[in-house]
């Protein structure tokens, strides 16, 4: 089965990437990955808990990147790769402006 990931940024912009087939990232990875991108994109938790749960880093990862690093090919490898492992869903779309992933 074909996996992709679908991101949606503000203003119409969209990206469409496919998730190349292998051996997927360990789920402690991907998490490890998400984690050093939250804090050197200087990302805040969505929640006033301060909880971050894996789709809400997830989201603000992917918003806090915008357009600039998702044209940069080595980046975006790490967080298709990242995503694809730590959600483990084979259809996945990252909408920024609603803020929700769906599968």
């Amino acid at each position: 089965m074909q996996k992709q990931i679908s991101v949606v940024l503000d203003k119409g912009v969209e990206f469409a990437f496919h998730v190349p087939e292998g051996v997927p990232l360990a789920h402690d990875v991907a998490r490890a990955w998400l984690d050093k991108q939250f804090i050197e994109l200087e990302c805040e938790p969505l929640r006033a808990s301060g909880k971050v749960l894996t789709a809400d880093k997830v989201l603000v990862v992917t918003q806090a990147a915008g357009t600039t690093l998702f044209n940069d090919a080595q980046w975006v490898a790490g967080y298709v790769a990242a995503v694809s492992a730590a959600l483990g869903k084979p259809m996945i779309r990252v909408d920024v402006p609603s803020m929700a992933i769906t599968y």
